[in-house]
This record gives structure tokens, C-alpha cells and sequence, in this order.
């Protein structure tokens, strides 16, 4: 775990970096930010404060920000850290989640939002345990990832025309029982969830099934 630093940075290259991260984003249709803040909605309120995993340039917390709560965020990426910092957020920490426990306390968030990291996990139980952990009581966990049919393989390649890194990636799409196993097991009440559609490339040929879970942590006596 490594705390970030503040740190000059070129403005210039990380200003360029956001537009083009959230400009792919607009452009493939990945309206998970919005979903997300739309199904969690009723249950936040501005002075909470709310830990974005895997928190890229802030896409997905950044409604939950212009509404008042105050947003924690953790990326294994420094660039991507540094955007944040561009866009004014400063509550950031370098850290792989992978490697656990993360470093925030236990019940010391009120809310959490990860709409852009867990589909390169194969099982996702060890991190929405680990969100579990840092969640106060009654807490709202908001999440995205590749929808994963009855008749579908878990893992599936990625090329490089889309991966943007020369490399084929193998990511993972979870199914609705696996998810709602793994949030009772976690400690989780699955409240909601809602499919929409995203899609692998600009010209929006190959459209790709992806979910947006909402989900509470359970309260005392539940």
C-alpha cells in the first residue's frame, strides 16, 4: 500500500488522459456511473462519505460528489490516481486490490460504488468481503460488471483493437446467483439490480450485457 503524494503533475497530459477515458466511456455507451448513482440514490445524503474501488479518473463517484458526499477512492494505477487529483479529489490512496485487508477501517465508510474494476476478478467474494468489512451497518454498495448468462463461460478474451494495450486480456462476467450468494455470504442484502447494455467498440457493433448491483449491508438483527 502506498499513499499517494501530492505532487506537481503535467496538467496538460493528465487534462488529455480524462477526456479521452470518459470520452471512450461516452462513446461505448458505459452508463454504469449513472445506474449506479440512479439505483443508489434514495439512499445516500450529502456530509456521507462514500469509497470508490478501483476509482479510475472518478467517473463513478462523481455524481455522488456534485450531491455533497464526500469521496474516498483507492487505484492500483498512479495516473489514474493523478486524475483524480486533477479533478480535485484528494482523499486517494495507491493500493492492488488484491491484496487485502485495504487500507481504510473497519465501518469507517458509509457508502462504496465499483463500477470499473470487477471484471478482470475471477471471484469476487474476497472483495465485497472486504467492503463489507469497511461499511458501517445499513450501508449501500454499488457495483458493475460483465452480465454472465446460464450458457456462458466466466472467463472471456479480449483483444487488443479493444483493449487499447496491444495485449488480449481475459476478463470475467459473474451470473445472478453467484453474485447474491456471494453478498449473503459477505453479509449483504441484495436490494435491486439492473441490466443495460454496453459495448465493446465505438461503432457499437458488438454490444456486451452488463448489470449494475445494488446491495446493503445488514443491520443490527438482520
Amino acid at each position: 500500500m502506498e499513499m499517494t503524494e501530492v505532487m506537481d503533475i503535467d496538467r496538460n497530459k493528465i487534462a488529455a488522459l480524462v477526456a479521452a477515458y470518459e470520452e471512450e466511456a461516452e462513446a461505448t455507451g458505459w452508463y454504469a456511473p449513472e445506474i449506479a448513482f440512479g439505483l443508489a440514490y434514495e439512499h445516500v445524503k450529502a456530509g456521507q462519505t462514500i469509497l470508490d474501488v478501483g476509482i479510475g479518473t472518478g467517473l463513478g463517484s462523481r455524481l455522488f460528489r456534485e450531491v455533497g458526499l464526500r469521496v474516498h477512492g483507492m487505484d492500483i494505477a498512479q495516473d489514474m490516481l493523478d486524475a483524480c487529483r486533477f479533478k480535485g479529489i484528494t482523499d486517494i490512496v495507491r493500493h492492488d486490490l488484491t491484496i487485502v485487508p485495504y487500507p481504510f477501517p473497519t465501518e469507517s465508510m458509509d457508502h462504496a460504488v465499483c463500477v470499473g474494476v470487477l471484471d478482470f476478478f475471477s471471484d469476487l467474494f474476497t472483495i465485497i468481503a472486504e467492503i463489507g468489512r469497511i461499511l458501517k451497518k445499513n450501508g449501500i454498495f454499488v457495483f458493475a460488471f460483465g452480465d454472465r448468462g446460464d450458457d456462458e463461460n466466466a472467463a472471456y478474451s479480449v483483444g487488443p483493437e479493444y483493449t487499447k494495450t496491444g495485449k488480449w486480456v481475459t476478463m470475467y462476467r459473474h451470473s445472478n446467483p453467484q453474485i447474491k450468494r456471494w453478498l449473503a455470504e459477505a453479509g449483504f442484502v441484495c436490494l435491486r439490480w439492473l441490466p443495460f447494455t454496453v459495448y465493446m467498440d465505438r461503432e457499437k457493433t458488438r454490444p456486451h450485457p452488463a448489470v449494475v448491483y445494488l446491495a446493503k449491508k445488514r443491520g443490527e438483527g438482520e
